[in-house]
């Protein structure tokens, strides 16, 4: 075919649209009727939803300004080896392991804290490690989980009405009309705890801290109680493991992969003016960089296809998430694989499922009907929170550790039903000692909320329950393993 004097050939790809090839010589041009250019703010020019409306645009003005100048707190080469790892865990070569606070605290951050989530993660990361027999990708909600979405963007209390708490980025949790106006200026001390809070992790990853026979002890502690011995015969069988490959002298050989970790940070991408001014353009790639941290993703509530939060996250090289509830159509998703990634770049996008126990059956299969006709690759990963938060007797939000279980377990029952892989989970948790959801071995109940009960916006798994939940979730690993290998011997 020739157009203009030139030949060319039109085809359909799965992720493009119509290319059209245009050989000219020796270069050939590339043109796609569905790739527009992006820029960083093209979002601005779209429907928005759960973002602030700042009141003062001179002091925001200044507040980006001033970001702009600053240094990316992520790196894009370390982005890039995120999507790698990631590229596994859709072949099931590797498991994603997503966990820490629901929204970040300004007044609760401690060099503590941030030790005890990381500790906790290490914990569950070998447990899975042992379960999947494969490596464990872990991925903390830290470091810029500061903003979070609302039901509703007002609330009453004692009969006075007034903007809903948005996350510290945003406003203050004090129910005060000084405390509920949004302020740019938290955008830079956001920033700055978050550049700490990762000086902190690559302290912990790289000297020593992260250490696997360390990180094993701590784990044979929470079993050591009467209530945990169900878990003592897994803790055993990786000790063995630990003690054979320390006779056999492979530990030195191979100690720095037992010193070390690699830990990844990320956060829903909902201040899309803190985004945009935290982008930068990688100069190996040419590609921008989301340089607010490794992994971003879209929530249930900013999922909308034409919206701004789609449009910012399919312009950047970040592993992308996006959060599947109830409400997501079929054909919404088939848009957002198409926008979110066109090229159909394995590790690039994490489809996070979160239904609730009980409807995970009514609404994952059709979604996994979808990536399978579209021939899509994908994480698929199981968020067991926050389809499972209820108020409690006593009046506090709460998750049952019972429901979030039974979710991760219909999650791994429909994808061996389907023939697919499950990829990874996703738990809202902390390493401190909070009552914050009910159950466990160390039984939280409604009137235990009360105790210690931090939260500023969703309940989270404390470090018991947290650890509890990966030795069970590494049971069925286990068993779809053994499964596996009875298919193939048959």
């Amino acid at each position: 075919m020739f157009w203009g004097g030139q030949a060319f050939l039109t085809y359909k790809i799965k992720y493009g649209g119509f290319f059209k090839v245009v050989i000219e010589r020796t270069t050939i041009v590339v043109w796609s009727n569905n790739m527009s250019i992006w820029e960083k703010s093209n979002w601005r020019s779209k429907p928005r939803v759960q973002m602030p409306d700042y009141t003062n645009q001179e002091i925001l003005n200044s507040v980006e300004k001033q970001l702009s100048a600053y240094p990316p707190l992520v790196f894009a080469g370390e982005a890039r080896n995120l999507k790698e790892k990631l590229a596994y865990a859709s072949k099931g070569k590797a498991f994603l392991l997503q966990g820490g606070d629901c929204a970040e605290s300004f007044e609760q951050f401690s060099a503590d804290s941030i030790r005890d989530t990381f500790k906790v993660m290490l914990q569950m990361a070998m447990v899975l490690t042992f379960g999947a027999k494969v490596p464990v990708i872990k991925v903390g909600r830290m470091a810029g989980q500061f903003a979070k979405p609302r039901s509703a963007p007002t609330e009453i209390q004692n009969g006075k009405e007034l903007p809903s708490y948005r996350g510290d980025i945003i406003n203050e949790l004090a129910f005060t009309e000084k405390a509920r106006i949004p302020n740019a200026k938290k955008m830079l001390q956001a920033y700055t705890q978050a550049a700490a809070t990762l000086n902190l992790i690559r302290a912990f990853s790289s000297g020593g801290y992260a250490d696997v026979n360390q990180v094993h002890s701590w784990t044979l502690g929470f079993t050591e109680g009467e209530k945990a011995v169900q878990y003592r015969e897994m803790a055993k069988r990786i000790k063995d493991a630990l003690d054979f490959m320390k006779a056999a002298g492979l530990e030195g050989k191979s100690s720095y992969e037992l010193r070390t970790v690699d830990f990844y940070t990320s956060h829903e991408s909902l201040l899309l003016e803190y985004e945009e001014a935290l982008t930068r353009l990688d100069s190996t790639s040419g590609k921008w960089l989301a340089g607010s941290g490794h992994m971003i993703w879209i929530g249930d509530r900013t999922r909308q296809p034409d919206g701004a939060h789609v449009e910012f996250a399919r312009g950047v090289l970040n592993p992308i998430g996006l959060k599947c509830g109830p409400t997501t159509t079929e054909d919404d998703l088939k848009v957002l694989l198409s926008k979110l990634n066109p090229n159909n770049e394995p590790g690039k996008l994490t489809l996070i499922a979160r239904f609730g126990a009980g409807r995970v059956g009514d609404h994952l299969p059709r979604l996994i009907k979808v990536v399978e006709q579209e021939g899509a690759d994908v994480v698929w990963c199981c968020d067991a929170m926050h389809g499972n938060t209820i108020k409690s007797s006593t009046g506090y939000k709460t998750r049952p550790f019972e429901s979030v279980l039974r979710e991760v377990r219909e999650f791994f029952e429909i994808h061996k039903a389907e023939g697919t892989i499950p990829g990874g989970v996703h738990f809202e948790m902390t390493g401190q000692d909070v009552t914050e959801c009910t159950g466990g071995v160390r039984a939280v109940t409604d009137e235990n909320l009360s105790d210690r009960y931090h939260t500023a916006c969703d309940p989270r798994l404390n470090a018991s329950q947290s650890l509890e939940l990966a030795f069970l979730v590494a049971d069925e690993l286990v068993a779809r393993r053994t499964a596996a290998q009875v298919t193939g011997a048959a």
